[in-house]
């Protein structure tokens, strides 16, 4: 069964025992409070031994008690879900209760990428007597809750750092229901006035465990993790020092980015989401590239390593989403043909064909989203990040590195654009332009890392470059739609379709000549952005 989905929008505050709840009904934009009612609630919650899920401000627990009993996976907020206002909404995923000790699959499969083959087992029961408190607003609307609760925890993963201190606590929680960010400011002085204080732990296992917010990291320039490890904005380092920031911490900001977008997507891969397995073979390809840009930087081994390892999941992710882009463009052309026996049995042939590629290449992959060498991928990704295999003498300006990548990059794809021309028309030429479209995606992830430090310009030549390579993407792919139709039409097993073929086949022709055309013009629009660079 498929877990239910929903936003948390919360803010958590400590409070004294014997603290008492204000009139929240005198906050503005609160008309009045409703009659507060009480729960007695009881929580398993799921980790690894390691605590790895609680590490990343990730909760899986199965509650007892109250209006929402059953299992519940709260995953990290990202900075670029942060509210204007207010803290940035969790993703909260639900499932029936089912067994006590089994983790439901459709939950696991949003776990896989950070459990990485361990297995969570129970590390902490809370048991929480909680009384809650309605927000209404002018209008009747429910706008938020403010949860007064008094948790007792009990470890039961046989360590017991920290329970004596904190095994009993009272902590308050307001949630926004249908209320909007603006609400947490007075609702908060109230809160304040009384003795409440902001948090100083992210959730309830934390404090259980013992654990504050992370200490803050530094690496090269970037700034403290502050998010999946213990603050609200996601897992990327930020940029110290902007512009002026050494070339190392360009390359780990940007990096980091990407490895977040890989760990979000994991699941939706998993699940076979529209998107998905684009969405992460993009991060891997600009992971890839921004290494190769900037690898002088680096001791070799280390960043071979990944690029070897990032071609291959890549690799994985190309086969099922060529298929999927292959069979979704021939549908669109055949639906625009006019109905008849031809069309049919060419629908059937298409579908067929391209479904079984689909089909076997997702197959390969998710065995390959499971294995040891995957998850051993993303462990040297985020080491990384964290710890950049940085050669001693390679301290250089950010802004001067981002500088000649971009203009590296720029001078290949001119290179490449004039094999393009002088090929000769046919396969030599079709191979040529598909080199223009890889350099140019190269060129466009790289300048893409520039424009941390070299703004607008740098933003410029990756717009300049995505275009050139969206224009060659429908060049390129009517080459591939053309060798399969080719390869249908040979067949030669149901004659009725041969003609709706030859009309594919016609309009692949035509699809190319359009695309070379505009091809064409965007490069001359380019040419200028490309030969000053960014400099």
């Amino acid at each position: 069964m498929e877990a239910s989905r929903g936003l948390e929008i919360e803010k958590k505050y400590d409070v004294d025992a014997d603290a008492v709840v204000p009139a929240l009904e005198q906050a503005a934009g609160v008309a009045r409070t409703g009659k507060p009612h009480t729960d007695l609630l009881e929580a398993v919650y799921f980790d690894t031994p390691a605590h790895d899920l609680a590490g990343r401000r990730i909760t899986l627990r199965r509650r007892t008690g109250g209006a929402d009993a059953g299992w519940h996976l709260k995953l990290p907020p990202t900075a670029a879900a942060a509210t204007a206002g207010g803290p940035a909404p969790r993703t909260e995923l639900h499932a029936p209760l089912g067994r006590p000790d089994a983790v439901p699959d459709s939950l696991l499969a949003h776990l896989h990428a950070y459990l990485r083959g361990s297995v969570p087992v129970p590390v902490v029961r809370l048991e929480t007597r909680r009384t809650t408190y309605p927000l209404y607003g002018d209008d009747g609307v429910h706008l938020a809750d403010l949860a007064d609760d008094h948790v007792t925890a009990e470890r039961l993963d046989g360590r017991d750092k920290g329970t004596s201190a904190q095994g009993e606590w009272r902590e308050w929680e307001v949630e926004l229901v249908h209320g909007g960010p603006a609400l947490f400011g007075p609702v908060e002085e109230l809160l304040t006035a009384v003795g409440a204080r902001p948090a100083a732990h992210a959730s309830k296992l934390a404090r259980a465990l013992g654990t504050g917010k992370a200490a803050a990291k530094r690496s090269n320039g970037a700034a403290p993790d502050d998010g999946a490890r213990g603050g609200d904005a996601g897992s990327s380092p930020a940029l110290l020092a902007g512009k002026r920031a050494p070339a190392a911490a360009v390359v780990t900001v940007f990096v980091a980015s990407q490895i977040d977008e890989i760990l979000a997507i994991d699941a939706a891969v998993r699940l076979e989401e529209p998107e998905a397995v684009h969405t992460m073979r993009s991060s891997a390809r600009r992971i890839r590239s921004v290494l190769a840009a900037y690898g002088k930087l680096y001791r070799a081994s280390p960043v071979r390593r990944l690029r070897d390892e990032l071609k291959w999941l890549g690799r994985l992710l190309g086969e099922p989403r060529d298929a999927e882009v292959l069979r979704a463009q021939l549908r669109s052309q055949l639906a625009d043909l006019p109905p008849g026996e031809g069309l049919a049995a060419a629908t059937a042939a298409v579908d067929h064909r391209t479904g079984e590629k689909f089909d076997a290449a997702y197959r390969l992959l998710q065995e390959a989203l499971g294995s040891a060498r995957y998850f051993r991928l993303l462990d040297n990704l985020e080491d990384f990040r964290d710890n950049p295999p940085v050669r001693a003498a390679a301290v250089t300006s950010g802004r001067k590195a981002a500088a000649k990548a971009v203009d590296k990059g720029a001078r290949k794809v001119k290179r490449s654009h004039k094999a393009a021309t002088r090929a000769r028309r046919g396969t030599d030429q079709e191979l040529a332009l598909h080199r223009v479209r890889k350099d140019a995606k190269r060129l466009r992830y790289v300048a893409e890392s520039a424009a941390l430090v070299r703004g607008k310009r740098a933003a410029k030549v990756a717009k300049a470059a995505r275009r050139q390579q969206k224009i060659l993407g429908r060049f390129q792919d009517a080459v591939v739609a053309r060798e399969l139709l080719t390869a249908l039409a040979g067949d030669g097993s149901d004659p009725a379709a041969a003609a709706v073929y030859t009309e594919l086949l016609s309009q692949q022709d035509a699809i190319m000549l359009a695309a070379h055309a505009k091809y064409r013009k965007a490069r001359k629009k380019s040419r200028d952005l490309f030969r000053r660079g960014i400099i």
